[in-house]
């Protein structure tokens, strides 16, 4: 029975203080955390078992972990090493290093501001990840950076766990010795990294096969608990372990059924970590030194926050891009309450600045959602005075207007300016314009999908609108906007695979080219010649291939949103062209013996 009041406290409180937050443009994660503190011991006491209570709930953030690495192939982190290891390396090093000198500056130990400075170094994967997913961020420059950056912290969790105990008194006790206890570490990942490789596909495929989605869920389930355990045993962090789990699945055909299982539990235990951290939260102790709390919080937020857009500027992700990361990673993490636990045992820290650090960092937590929203409101207000919302226009129209200016809509300014036709090319990306611009190329600022801003540029008089974006959501909104604007215009659309061109389709949209299509066409009609097949058959095979694969596009986009028969019809279809180089063989043989 208690157990169910706790429950119902718990949803109560989150169904009643999390939509008023939605409703005034605030963070759910802001919302969980203000609910907590309601209902915790500094609030109206409802619950004081707060340390069993953040235990469960830190669960939702290794279920966090798991849902990112389903979307993470093992050859994107491969792609992502400088940011992982450079990026997140430097981010850790640096904020230690700043915070660590500061704190020792005030009168800290020596061994206790090395303690601080790692500790804070860290952010709240939680937190960060989950702001980031709400604004839609994740896939932004400062969103895979940030999420780099994090993936490295837990990581070197570790490493800085082990080494809090020998800054301690005493020095680290234990009867293992660092080697073996090295070599343990390595043997359990790579047995969890190669045993999921050839376990996880076949248990997920038997489950699948019972029909019984409970069952698949359960066992989605067991395999997330079971990799965190693994990682857990030998003192790695169970987010990773998790994460790792997710990303030896992100390749396989159960990853969207998996997500959709499991995201559920993580909102929920998610959640339930923010109410948790909220319930922690000592108020009395704001009150009794609010002055010395809140500057340590400004002062937190402001070093990590300085070291982390330093680094972004050095690795080049542009202003805007560097300022968002370091708003988004500026906090506290929780990996702290664990590291500055270990440092209390072992004689490193004491309990009353275990107890204040424990407070700054969830105050860090819980100041980073409000942060954000003066990030967005000061970058809204003082843009019109750095750059305008679009440039000046020209005033002679133009016959074709480019919306993305990177890559693939350069090629057709290059191709148009060869020919001395006038166009006007739009992107809504600042540091693309001013790069581009240096190579004498005219390009202007702002969103392609603003009906206000294509009038200025001519819309109305142009003929031809070139939808070059790279941004398949931001692509479908500009056509949206010119179809229903500018229905005279003509479309010549960039699709980013065979899902966004049946997205262009659906608004009526036909002259469209995938952006790898043709280019791949050719490489692979130069690979034919370097096997030694003569140029006639080689372009009659590339030609064969071009004509089939286009005329199932077009013919398949009924069914598009049928996953089944979409793949019941690619496979008839790659059997239909078997049987067309068949006959090609066939036919070319019965004349050869004429």
């Amino acid at each position: 029975m208690e157990l169910l009041s706790k429950a119902a406290i718990f949803f109560a409180a989150a169904v009643i203080v999390v939509p008023v937050f939605k409703r005034l443009g605030l963070s759910s994660v802001l919302g969980y955390l203000v609910a907590g503190a309601v209902i915790g011991p500094a609030g109206l006491s409802l619950i004081s078992d707060v340390e069993s209570i953040l235990h469960v709930a830190e669960f939702g953030v290794v279920l966090l972990l798991f849902v990112i690495g389903l979307e993470v192939q093992p050859q994107r982190l491969w792609t992502m090493r400088s940011l992982v290891f450079g990026l997140g390396g430097a981010q850790v090093l640096l904020s230690a290093a700043f915070i660590g000198v500061a704190t020792y500056a005030v009168g800290l130990s020596f061994t206790t501001s090395v303690v601080v400075g790692l500790g804070l170094a860290l952010s709240s994967t939680a937190f960060a990840l989950q702001t980031l997913a709400e604004r839609n961020e994740l896939s932004t420059r400062h969103g895979r950076a940030a999420f780099a950056i994090l993936l490295f912290q837990d990581v070197a969790a570790i490493p800085i766990l082990a080494i809090v105990p020998l800054l301690g008194e005493g020095g680290m006790q234990t009867d293992i010795p660092l080697w073996l206890a090295v070599l343990r570490v390595v043997g359990v990942v790579l047995a969890v990294i190669v045993g999921g490789h050839f376990l996880l596909r076949p248990v997920l495929r038997a489950m699948a096969g019972t029909k019984i989605p409970e069952l698949f869920t359960a066992g989605a389930l067991l395999i997330v608990t079971g990799m965190a355990l693994a990682m857990a045993s030998i003192g790695i962090s169970m987010a990773l372990g998790a994460f790792l789990a997710g990303m030896l699945l992100a390749n396989s055909e159960y990853r969207h059924e998996l997500e959709a299982d499991i995201e559920p539990f993580k909102g929920l235990l998610l959640g339930l970590f923010f109410i948790a951290v909220g319930m922690g939260l000592n108020l009395k102790l704001i009150v009794e030194q609010p002055v010395s709390i809140f500057a340590f919080v400004i002062a937190l937020l402001g070093a990590k926050a300085l070291a982390i857009y330093a680094l972004g500027r050095a690795w080049r992700l542009g202003r805007n891009a560097s300022k968002d990361l370091a708003v988004s990673i500026a906090q506290g993490g929780e990996f702290a309450f664990v590291i500055f636990g270990a440092a209390v045992t072992a004689g490193a820290m004491t309990a009353m600045q275990n107890e204040l650090l424990v407070l700054v960092v969830s105050l860090s937590m819980a100041l980073s959602p409000v942060f954000a929203i003066i990030n967005d409101r000061l970058t809204a207000m003082f843009k019109p005075k750095t750059e305008a919302v679009y440039e000046q226009m020209p005033d002679e129209e133009s016959p074709v207007i480019i919306a993305g200016f990177g890559r693939f809509g350069q090629i057709f300014g290059r191709m148009l300016a060869a020919r001395k036709i006038r166009f006007t090319a739009l992107d809504i990306s600042s540091d693309q314009v001013d790069f581009v611009k240096r190579f004498g190329n005219k390009v202007y600022y702002g969103d392609a999908s603003r009906v206000d801003l294509l009038r200025a540029a001519k819309a109305d008089a142009a003929k031809i609108f070139v939808l070059a974006l790279d941004d398949v959501d931001a692509s479908i909104r500009t056509a949206e906007a010119v179809i229903k604007n500018f229905p005279h215009l003509k479309i010549y659309a960039r699709a980013r695979n065979r899902q966004h061109a049946y997205r262009l389709m659906d608004l009526g949209i036909t002259l469209i080219q995938r952006e790898t299509f043709l280019s791949a066409l050719d490489l692979a009609r130069d690979m034919l010649l370097g096997l030694g097949m003569s140029r006639m058959d080689a372009d009659h095979t590339m030609r064969t291939f071009r004509d089939h694969d286009e005329r199932r596009l077009f013919e398949h986009y009924t069914h598009h949103n049928d996953l089944q028969k979409m793949q019941d019809l690619a496979k008839v279809g790659n059997k239909e062209l078997e049987e067309m180089f068949e006959r090609d063989a066939t036919e070319v043989a019965a004349v050869s013996k004429k």
